[in-house]
């Protein structure tokens, strides 16, 4: 059984692409979005903002289990688009696919983040019916943090100051 599961999400937020675009590629943003699964980015790039062909390797408790997880930006169109792939971790595979668009100031944030999980028919059966709404529920924790720092002050924590 080697089934895709995919889950598309879409967030509303008023502030310039180019913020959001840079808050979503944020190790430091990411790791405060995720402080309930004691996520810390340990290997690669672990802070600042990641980039085309860089990797990063995360630490986190999942499930009451202690996992770590390396991925890479495989595609990357500053403010439009980029994409990270696992290299390594529990998922058979997956696929994170992060698209900006921007219209009278309000930036559209569309994830779709497409994945595999093993162990056959047991595997994708937690992977649909468990998985899918874990990670679904990840997202949107990590799009209401990404939200909440564009649209305030808070952003210039995260996104070096020229």
């Amino acid at each position: 059984m080697d089934t895709l599961i995919t889950i598309v999400l879409q967030t509303q937020i008023n502030a310039p692409i180019e913020r959001v675009f840079d808050l979503s590629r944020s190790i430091d943003l990411h790791v405060q979005s995720t402080q309930h699964t004691g996520e810390e980015a340990i290997a690669g790039r672990t802070s600042g903002l990641i980039g085309m062909g860089e990797t990063v390797t995360w630490r986190a408790k999942h499930f009451g289990i202690w996992q770590k997880l390396t991925s890479k930006i495989i595609d990357y169109d500053p403010h439009i688009y980029f994409a990270d792939e696992m290299v390594k971790g529990a998922f058979k595979w997956f696929r994170h696919f992060h698209w900006f668009s921007e219209y009278n100031g309000q930036t559209t944030m569309k994830d779709i983040f497409a994945f595999k999980v093993p162990l056959g028919w047991a595997g994708w059966l937690f992977g649909r019916f468990v998985l899918k709404r874990y990670m679904s529920d990840l997202l949107i924790k990590r799009n209401s943090v990404i939200k909440q720092a564009a649209e305030s002050d808070e952003w210039k924590k995260f996104i070096p100051q020229q």
